[in-house]
């Protein structure tokens, strides 16, 4: 697994993880990796250190760190493209991994979802080929 510090033309800073290396480039020259706050397309890898995945069971856990960096005074019309996307996605909780194991699947509809999924949760999907976005802690918050 890959974890790559990534920054859009707009200078939005934010982490993506990739099966390898090739899986990014090819994500990358089909447009498929695009900035969570702004949408754009046009992403340079960022220089960063290495994270090593040493295998489970050695090291516990960590929490991960917000994703996106949002500046203090949030523009409103950014504001108000996250309420839209908000406003279409259904909050399924702590069953967000269940849910997206269900559709990448076909077991159920594919549909907009938002939820919390555990670190381990997390690097299961993305194992899988199941594609998720880490949201900005921004979203935690009621959205003014």
């Amino acid at each position: 697994m890959k974890v790559l510090d990534l920054q859009c033309a707009q200078a939005h800073r934010f982490e993506g993880w990739f099966a390898s290396e090739d899986e990014f480039q090819g994500q990358l020259l089909a447009n498929l990796v695009q900035c969570p706050v702004c949408g754009s397309a046009h992403i340079t890898k960022r220089l960063s250190a290495p994270r090593l995945n040493l295998g489970a069971g050695r090291f516990p856990l960590a929490a991960p760190e917000p994703v996106v960096q949002l500046p203090s005074e949030f523009p409103a019309e950014q504001l108000r493209l996250l309420r839209q996307i908000l406003a279409r996605t259904e909050n399924v909780g702590e069953r967000f991994a269940e849910e997206a194991r269900s559709m990448h699947y076909g077991e159920k509809p594919e549909r907009s979802i938002l939820g919390q999924a555990s670190p381990a949760q997390t690097l299961e999907l993305l194992e899988e080929g199941i594609l998720i976005l880490p949201l900005p802690d921004i979203l935690k918050e009621p959205l003014h």
